[in-house]
């Protein structure tokens, strides 16, 4: 096979010509990876194709990231702003339309207003630099457990950084991955009814294979299914969240990857503890935002989780925008980031930590970020937070809660101005729960969307 696109004997040529298309730089050893990944006799149902998208000279350039990522060191504090800010500042204001509009920067970051998640999601175009090349911009939308729904910029690049802030997390914990050609690097683990999934492969790891997988029973010919495949791909390094952790657990798999990275979801004590007894392995609780990537990662020695990126300056805010004080907790507000199609200042993330600072550089400590939550249905079966917003999504709503009670029933909270959409909204969670009740939601921003009195709801 070659980079034309001609078929080698041992791939069917219109998978070839459609996988350049999501692997541009695919070479005929990587297009074995993909096949691979297809075509093992207990592999899911894929039911999306997706991939790297880089360039050759994109993926040198990730190379040279990566280096500079694992060199960096990260030890600014309040008192001496990271040397990188002001001309970030500049720039910012200078080709972002929002910040332009606002008139020159500000000799102090203190003097900009924060933004939120709500002013993205109003226009996110507004906070795209002009300078973005649109025709290779990638644009995706966070379903989100909490707060707006949100279209992100982003770019192949972008997406291709995030291995480097992994690769920092995992060295801190003694590990390096090695996987390469003819090897399966990193499998994303989803329980939902309804989830996106693919293979493709890393080229700056020599077109190790990746995939992204939904462990829910529906997504393969048979529920045994799930832990042969695992066991005939073994991948190094296995990422997912709380709730598809613990499908894992109930799978009789018996590989074990160098470690597991949590994403997404707050993971509690208790979930990582018994993922370290039953894999062997680390377990890597990462604090990342669809808007900003890994920002953190949990280490028990230095008291909380560690910043990963070099050039994202954070701030702990109190309600009214006023900084904190180190120790004294707050909302993580951040300013930088490597997202270039989404430059970031002072941005609040909706989530909540104390700022500390040691021989670890900052550290976030007592971070609450969002939980993972299961509901049970009326058939009695657990279904993930994240299916109730799939079955949503359908209905024009910016604002909504749902809150199960103790004896199983299911409150709907909608903003008044949804409320003509309410008998639609029953409908759509009708499989799920029966009839449901629906009251008036009083909210103005970002609120806590899914809640539960049982106590079997947290994971």
């Amino acid at each position: 096979m070659t980079l034309a696109g001609k078929p080698d004997v041992n791939l069917p040529g219109g998978a070839w010509e459609s996988d350049l298309d999501y692997c541009p730089t695919l070479t005929p050893a990587g297009g074995r990876m993909l096949e691979k990944l297809r075509s093992h006799p207990a592999a899911p149902r894929y039911r999306n194709r997706s991939g790297n998208k880089l360039l050759a000279a994109e993926v040198a350039a990730l190379r040279a990231y990566e280096q500079e990522v694992m060199e960096a060191t990260i030890g600014w504090s309040a008192a001496a702003p990271p040397s990188w800010l002001a001309d970030f500042l500049r720039t910012t204001y200078a080709t972002v339309p929002y910040y332009r509009a606002c008139g020159s920067p500000p000799a102090r970051l203190a003097d900009v207003a924060p933004v939120s998640r709500a002013e993205l999601a109003h226009d996110i175009a507004a906070f795209v630099p002009d300078d973005a090349d649109l025709s290779r911009m990638i644009n995706f939308q966070t379903t989100g457990t909490t707060g707006h729904p949100l279209l992100i910029a982003s770019h192949p690049l972008v997406a291709g950084r995030y291995l480097a802030f992994h690769k920092r997390a995992l060295r801190r914990f003694g590990i390096t991955l090695r996987h390469g050609a003819g090897q399966v690097g990193v499998m994303l683990l989803g329980h939902q009814r309804r989830c996106f999934t693919y293979v493709s492969v890393t080229p700056t790891m020599h077109e190790s294979g990746l995939a992204k997988i939904n462990l829910h029973p529906d997504d393969w010919r048979q529920p045994e299914d799930r832990a042969r495949y695992l066991d005939a791909m073994a991948p190094e390094l296995i990422a997912g969240d709380p709730i598809s952790f613990a499908e894992l657990l109930t799978l009789p798999m018996t590989h074990k990857p160098v470690a597991l990275l949590s994403v997404s979801m707050m993971l509690l004590p208790g979930m990582r503890a018994r993922l370290e007894q039953r894999f062997g392995c680390p377990v890597l609780d990462i604090y990342s935002l669809n808007e900003v990537g890994p920002v953190a990662v949990y280490d028990e020695r230095a008291g909380g989780h560690v910043l990963l990126q070099h050039r994202l300056y954070v701030e702990i805010l109190d309600a009214d925008g006023r900084p904190m004080p180190d120790g004294v907790r707050g909302e993580i507000t951040v300013t930088g980031g490597f997202n270039f199609c989404l430059p970031l200042v002072r941005y609040r993330t909706g989530d909540y930590a104390a700022l500390a600072h040691g021989p670890d550089g900052p550290v976030l400590v007592g971070l609450a970020g969002r939980s993972p939550l299961r509901y049970r249905t009326v058939k009695g079966e657990w279904i993930n937070n994240i299916d109730i917003t799939h079955a949503l999504k359908p209905l024009a709503i910016a604002l909504f809660g749902v809150h199960q009670h103790g004896d199983g029933s299911v409150a709907l909270r909608l903003a008044p101005g949804a409320m003509p959409l309410a008998g639609q909204a029953r409908t759509l969670l009708a499989p799920f729960f029966g009839a449901i009740a629906v009251e008036t939601l009083l909210a103005e921003d970002k609120i806590i969307q899914y809640t539960s009195d049982l106590r079997e709801a947290a994971v």
